[in-house]
């Protein structure tokens, strides 16, 4: 029998999220080579391997996966002055902050995000950088960076914005592109970082940021270069009830309407938000099979709405979690998600109509489904990407819980992963991010924060 890297053994569920849905009571599971080599119950035949993890009174599943994010935004956590607003009043608030990002703030940024993320349970990520300011360096490729030193399996795509508040937009001049330049590096960033391999620590996506900042002449042009380079597509849409106004004034469209007129309506896509389609949208959006990252706690900070879950995943459109930005979210928790997704499922259509395996599955399948990874990521099965967290379930919060280990999880918190483990690697190991450079990047960022928050003029 082959020796392992990591075997996790012993484990009070280990929940698969496979095809089949596998629950292993005193499961174990292995990995070599950064993925998954093997699986088992108690009774079955463990491999040697190089080290051992005890995961006596844990859960442990697939790594979590989030599907949106703007890990920019923790730069402005909680910032007092945009509190308050809905979603146009927050953006009109900050973008003369996020004017001032740079190569710095793009890398710190994603690494302390992404590291949050980690201590959730996150071991995939997307990320939205739409604010490319005049001057301000490669800000993808910084994230990039971040996130190998880190670890963790990232997916950032190339955000655009092209309509300034001249043209009729929302953001500042200082803070968009020409068609052009974006299309350009949209191609450059691809050729640099993507790796389409299935076992692909890196790769990239295009998204144009929403209907109402960029032409519509960049949207269907990036759905061509998206074509050509085998990528994919991300774009927020149906966030708001402002949104369904904005494109019916702009273009005589509905949201959904305008995504299949620039040719976004296919499974290369996957969308941000998608709060507000109707029953007919929901599914046209599921015959396509266009993904939905479902962002609960920001739709309901800022007073977007309830998303229709439950009807999108009926209608066949693959559904993730996304944390969103930092600053409409403010806490980057996947678990914290998982149980708001939960929590507003039961909300919408009743005690029974949403359980944690549901969420589990929006928070690791779904996810991987979004971008374009089924059966690389978000379940443990042979072959597929050692991506795991080991959760554990001892305790104060847990005393009495004994039934259930899944529905434990999400009801008795909150809580964070024990370990979470990237191709076979702990990156966080005991409830700490393994990275000896945490620490000082804190600093930085408390740095460039301030820098970022200080008084406009």
């Amino acid at each position: 029998m082959q020796t392992a890297d990591l075997l996790v053994h012993d484990a009070e569920l280990i929940a698969t999220v496979d095809d089949a849905r596998r629950e292993l009571a005193g499961g174990w599971v292995a990995i070599t080579d950064g993925v998954v080599s093997g699986l088992g119950g108690p009774g079955d035949p463990q491999p040697p391997a190089v080290r051992r993890v005890d995961a006596r009174g844990c859960l442990v599943t697939p790594g979590l996966v989030n599907t949106h994010h703007h890990l920019y935004q923790n730069l402005t956590r909680a910032y007092a002055p945009a509190l308050t607003g809905g979603l146009f009043e927050w953006l009109v608030t900050l973008y003369p902050l996020w004017a001032r990002l740079d190569e710095e703030a793009a890398h710190v940024s994603a690494f302390v995000g992404l590291a949050e993320l980690a201590l959730s349970g996150g071991t995939t990520s997307t990320d939205h950088l739409y604010v490319h300011p005049r001057g301000a360096g490669d800000l993808i490729s910084a994230e990039v960076a971040a996130a190998r030193e880190l670890g963790v399996r990232f997916s950032p795509t190339r955000g655009s914005m092209s309509l300034s508040v001249k043209d009729g937009g929302l953001p500042p001049d200082a803070v968009v592109q020409d068609d052009e330049e974006v299309l350009a590096d949209s191609q450059r960033l691809v050729q640099a970082h993507h790796d389409p391999s299935p076992t692909a620590m890196t790769r990239i996506a295009l998204a144009p940021c929403s209907p109402f900042s960029v032409s519509t002449d960049l949207m269907r042009r990036t759905a061509e270069l998206a074509e050509s380079l085998d990528v994919r597509l991300h774009t927020h849409l149906a966030e708001t009830q402002d949104e369904d106004a904005f494109c019916l004034a702009a273009f005589g469209r509905r949201p959904v309407d305008y995504l299949e007129d620039v040719g976004w309506m296919t499974d290369r896509t996957w969308l941000a938000h998608v709060v507000w389609p109707d029953a007919g949208e929901v599914a046209r959006l599921g015959a396509a099979r266009v993904g939905a990252a479902h962002c609960p706690s920001s739709n309901m900070i800022l007073g977007s709405g309830l998303a229709p879950v439950a009807e999108l995943r009926a209608a066949g459109a693959p559904v993730g979690l996304g944390v969103d930005g930092s600053a409409s979210a403010d806490s980057a928790s996947l678990w914290l998600e998982a149980r708001t997704a939960m929590l507003q499922g039961k909300l919408r259509h009743g005690a029974a109509a949403m359980s944690a395996r549901d969420a589990l599955e929006i928070a690791t399948r779904g996810g991987a489904a979004c971008l374009g990874r089924a059966g690389e990521i978000g379940e443990l099965s042979l072959g597929a990407c050692g991506d795991l967290a080991i959760w554990s379930l001892e305790g104060v919060p847990f005393a009495g819980a004994l039934s259930d280990p899944v529905e434990a999880w999400l009801r008795c918190g909150p809580v964070s992963a024990r370990h979470t483990v990237v191709a076979g690697r702990f990156v966080v190991e005991d409830g700490a991010v393994v990275h000896p450079g945490l620490e000082e990047q804190l600093a930085v960022h408390r740095r460039v924060s301030q820098r970022m928050q200080a008084p406009l003029g």
